[in-house]
């Protein structure tokens, strides 16, 4: 799975602070939002831009080469994902920092100072993040998130906790070589909680998950992905999207838990996706919901469980945490739940 083609960049900085790496896919319609964004940071800090294009069938390319010469493109010959996509330009990347930003979001002015800044003052190399805002109305989405017991986001909106479970990928900012450390997004998940399974790997191995006070960035949710959002006061989502997010919080959950506290987790939460997956199938009396999003979970689960428990053992072998800080960030109340209470049986399509 190569490379087609590389662009280079125009006069590319000899030794960037940052590289920031934009995965695209289908986005020459926000793409122009997010560079300007970059390209007009605050500070006198040396960065290099990196698009990997996804095999996009519209002019995303033809864009970045005919209007920023000063961006580094990576166009796939084949579309392979957003974990892919986002470990090409990391390896391609010479920043003493990487920032990963999705193509639907626009930085702040002082956000790459603000998030250099914070690292620099770190005992320990960790992830940070800024606080997320809603690109059209403006209001504080998450300062990060922190997990429930079966790994669903819970946002956190508390500004006085700067320390959280995980980070959006779509604003995502590590060293580099912390990154190569943890071994980069896992290419089986193909998308969605890969973002999760890398901040629960840095969890586990005693290093911090932070929020930046200041500054933030906007952000389309959804946009590039599909659903993911609320909409006129529902939750809208997406069989692409629910079926993944299934799977991958799954996986998450058994690899990372620690101790033994694992496998009754496991049990639960398997009963209570079957009660899921059966209530929304009969309520929306759609056979597609249970087909196409918690059969595969529960195919995924049973096929694969081997292959997990290995690659368990191999992560839970390098922890260097107890289990009662890796709970520390993580919320007892289940977000679906509170989330059902709040705007109702979610939408798919």
């Amino acid at each position: 799975m190569g490379l087609v083609e590389q662009h280079h960049a125009l006069n590319p900085p000899e030794r960037p602070v940052c590289s920031v790496c934009i995965a695209n896919y289908n986005g020459a319609a926000l793409l122009d939002d997010c560079l300007a964004s970059v390209l007009s940071q605050q500070g006198d800090i040396s960065i290099e831009i990196i698009v990997h294009d996804d095999s996009s069938i519209d002019d995303s390319v033809a864009l970045l080469r005919a209007n920023y010469p000063q961006v580094e493109v990576l166009a796939s010959r084949e579309n392979v994902g957003f974990c892919i996509g986002n470990n090409r330009m990391v390896a391609h990347a010479r920043g003493e920092f990487v920032l990963l930003l999705n193509n639907d979001a626009a930085l702040c002015p002082d956000a790459l100072l603000t998030l250099i800044e914070a690292a620099r003052v770190q005992s320990s190399a960790g992830i940070l993040t800024l606080p997320q805002y809603d690109w059209e109305t403006g209001v504080l989405v998450d300062r990060g998130c922190l997990l429930d017991p079966f790994y669903n986001p819970v946002p956190n909106l508390d500004p006085d906790r700067s320390d959280v479970a995980m980070v959006i990928g779509a604003c995502l900012f590590l060293p580099r070589a912390l990154w190569s450390d943890l071994g980069g997004f896992p290419e089986w998940m193909g998308s969605i909680a890969e973002d999760m399974y890398l901040c629960c790997l840095a969890r586990l191995r005693g290093l911090s998950i932070r929020v930046t006070s200041d500054s933030g960035y906007r952000h389309r949710q959804g946009s590039s992905f599909g659903g993911g959002r609320v909409d006129a006061g529902r939750l809208q989502t997406t069989f692409h999207r629910r079926r993944l997010s299934e799977r991958n919080k799954t996986a998450v959950m058994l690899i990372c838990t620690p101790s033994l506290l694992v496998w009754p987790l496991l049990v639960t939460h398997v009963i209570e996706l079957a009660v899921e997956g059966a209530a929304l199938t009969l309520l929306r009396w759609d056979a597609q919901i249970w087909q196409q999003i918690y059969a595969p979970t529960f195919a995924y689960i049973a096929g694969e469980l081997g292959s997990l428990r290995r690659r368990r053992k191999q992560v839970q072998l390098a922890s260097r945490t107890s289990l009662r800080e890796y709970m520390r960030c993580m919320v007892l109340f289940s977000r679906k739940l509170s989330m059902l209470l709040r705007y109702g049986v979610p939408t798919l399509k």
